[in-house]
């Protein structure tokens, strides 16, 4: 991935948008009709989390299924007791939530028999069609990219100002972006800074939705940022109205879902285990809401043709159909912002008629003399580096001018970096001098023959 041209003076979240709730949020969950999931496939899931966590109260499984004790989780607890496939075994509490349980043997083998069709154990699925109506309600909302809010996005970088008046109405159009130009210029640090200010308000999604008793796994807590707000209300607990959120949903700010070279097609499908026997949602449904940011493009183990190909349909109708084992398909919003990254020549990777369904492109260039002067004056300033213009003309004479090497937006920082490293070698403090210029850059930079 391409650095960052100049790191923020501070943190991305000091020039968002103040944090406010999505309009839409968790409805209350009271009954079973709320939740709504069959009753035979959360007595198995009950069934499922104490067998994996062998003696557990009412309240422990409660928090494993993510689901109200009262009136919904005591239900199946109350199914599985008749059956006798789950018993008593104490108390650690007062209550019957606070009752502990144990799987009996018969319990034991009815747990392994669900375990076989699907060892899904974790927070009780939406239901698939709660699912589409909420994503819908929440991917509408986002913040438009203006003059100001671009300044506030980029403004750390340093780039042409023609730049902004490209990225903007990109950025707006909430579609399809193709970042192309040489290596080292800041194309993704540019789509992370942009997305991560103008993708609007934070979002709620569930941990798993369930398809026609199969579970689809959404939240990854890898490529997911959980919103601590340490409010009653988002985590799902009871507030001073009594209205309690529906606690299968996290609160999280918008997705950025960034891959390289590693994407693969079945990355972009529906993952089936067949050892867990339940599904993974792909990347650009837990970039839903947000962008999903393919870096490197053109370097993937997939062709870029193969690649452009998955997206047309996506891109062109706003929906995306994936395929479950049984064969059946499902409908997904595609409410995602995609954008493309390369280092690559465009006609190297793909033809004008797949180019032309791409929203929008933008060649990101060299910096002018100019800006890489200031560049480099940032960046010793940030290095704590006392920028010398009389040791910067000779590095721009003698290791860009004098060996015909084009100026890169990442190379003061790295060359900064290799003086900082020979400077702690030498026991001496940094000087941009001509000894220490030519020493960093005859270590950073290669001949290709």
């Amino acid at each position: 991935m391409n650095n960052a041209t100049i790191p923020p003076p501070s943190s991305i979240q000091s020039i968002r948008p103040a944090q406010q709730l999505a309009a839409w949020a968790p409805p209350a969950l009271r009954t079973m009709e709320e939740v709504g999931l069959n009753q035979n496939f959360l007595n198995e899931l009950v069934l499922k989390v104490l067998y994996f966590g062998g003696q557990l109260t009412g309240a422990q499984v409660s928090d494993k299924m993510r689901l109200p004790f009262v009136g919904i989780v005591e239900m199946s607890i109350a199914f599985l007791k008749k059956e006798k496939l789950i018993e008593a075994k104490g108390q650690a509490g007062i209550g019957e939530a606070y009752t502990q349980y144990s799987l009996t043997s018969l319990g034991n083998e009815k747990g392994q028999e669900a375990l076989g069709r699907s060892q899904y154990a974790d927070a009780a699925p939406v239901p698939f069609n709660q699912y589409i109506a909420a994503m819908k309600a929440q991917t509408s909302q986002r913040v438009t990219a203006t003059p100001d809010v671009m300044k506030r996005a980029l403004g750390h970088m340093v780039i042409p100002e023609a730049m902004y008046s490209k990225i903007g109405p990109a950025m707006n159009s909430g579609k399809s972006l193709f970042l192309y130009g040489p290596p080292g210029n800041g194309k993704t640090s540019m789509a992370e800074a942009v997305g991560r200010v103008i993708l609007g308000q934070d979002l709620w999604i569930p941990f798993a939705v369930e398809v026609e008793g199969q579970v689809i796994r959404v939240f990854d807590n890898v490529l997911h940022s959980v919103i601590e707000t340490g409010d009653s209300e988002s985590a799902g607990r009871t507030t001073q109205t009594g209205v309690r959120r529906d606690p299968r949903w996290v609160h999280i700010r918008r997705p950025m879902v960034i891959v390289g070279g590693e994407l693969v097609m079945s990355g972009l499908d529906l993952i089936y285990s067949d050892t867990k026997r339940f599904y993974e949602a792909p990347y650009q449904m837990k970039a839903l809401g947000g962008m999903f940011l393919i870096d490197d493009f053109g370097r993937q183990q997939v062709s870029p043709k193969d690649l452009l190909n998955r997206w047309i349909v996506p891109l062109e109708k706003g929906s995306d159909y994936l395929q479950m084992v049984t064969g059946t398909k499902i409908e997904v919003p595609f409410a995602v912002l995609i954008v493309f990254s390369t280092n690559l020549n465009p006609k190297d990777l793909v033809d004008e008629a797949f180019l032309r369904r791409i929203r929008h492109k933008i060649e990101v260039g060299d910096p002018s003399p100019r800006d890489f002067q200031e560049i480099f004056r940032r960046m010793c300033t940030l290095r704590k580096v006392p920028f010398d213009e009389g040791g910067f003309n000779y590095l721009v004479q003698e290791w860009y001018v004098n060996r015909n090497r084009p100026f890169r937006a990442v190379h003061p920082r790295d060359i900064l970096d290799q003086m900082l490293d020979i400077a702690h070698y030498l026991n001496r403090p940094p000087q941009m001098n001509k000894e220490m210029l030519d020493r960093a850059c005859e270590s950073y930079f290669v001949q290709l023959y």
